[in-house]
């Protein structure tokens, strides 16, 4: 099925599915950047190229979301 602007809409199990893949992904990146923090000389290029990684994850997450959230118009 194809929306508006063209782009694949997955079924809601599909979604949840790769939420749950994202969610996770994004908490072990989590998990590295903590690391990385408490070495006594972090890498500041590593957390800061970790930290973009979890934004992207972050935005894939959001735009998924709303593919379960209705549209409400009000």
């Amino acid at each position: 099925m194809n929306d508006d602007d063209g782009l694949y809409v997955m079924p809601n199990m599909e979604v949840r599915g790769r939420l749950m893949e994202l969610r996770q992904r994004h908490q072990d990146l989590d998990a590295a950047v903590a690391a990385l923090i408490e070495k006594p000389l972090p890498d500041q290029l590593q957390i800061a190229r970790l930290k973009k990684q979890k934004l992207i994850l972050r935005d894939q997450i959001t735009k998924l979301e709303n593919q379960l959230t209705p549209d409400i118009i009000a």
